[in-house]
């Protein structure tokens, strides 16, 4: 394995699937699994606001059950490198992508990105980039 090689470490999935929304409808990622990976990161991708106002707020649930029966809210800087407050963005912050890592202990999580004062449209999308895989190399998923 090449020394500049990140492809095979890791797996990447959309999340949330890109969409524009023109309300303050909330987007719920799939749950995402990190069997087999040490690390998980969210790159948060949102485009243009057409809005005065517009802020767009992640937030997180995390559990062992896979249909997140169990979820509790990662602790903020416990459970995350990073912070929910450095991942809202708003309409100064127009095509944007921040992200937020993952080091809680549980196996499953989901983000949900939440606009509010949106009256316009957003382009947003999240991608999981789960890192350190416990068997190298991953492989590209066609």
């Amino acid at each position: 394995m090449a020394d500049k090689d990140l492809a095979s470490l890791i797996d990447c999935e959309f999340a949330i699937a890109p969409a524009v929304e023109t309300g303050n409808t909330a987007h719920v990622s799939s749950i995402i699994d990190t069997k087999g990976f040490e690390s998980l990161t969210f790159a948060i991708i949102v485009g243009t606001m057409n809005d005065s106002g517009a802020e767009v707020t992640p937030s997180f649930r995390h559990g062992d059950n896979s249909a997140l029966t169990d979820a509790a809210v990662p602790k903020d800087g416990e459970d995350t490198i990073g912070t929910i407050a450095a991942c809202t963005v708003d309409q100064d912050d127009d095509n944007e992508v921040r992200w937020i890592g993952y080091v809680g202990k549980k196996r499953y999580v989901e983000i949900t990105l939440t606009p509010t004062n949106n009256a316009g449209n957003i382009p947003l999308a999240v991608i999981a980039i789960k890192g350190n895989a416990t068997s190298n190399p991953t492989t590209l998923d066609t």
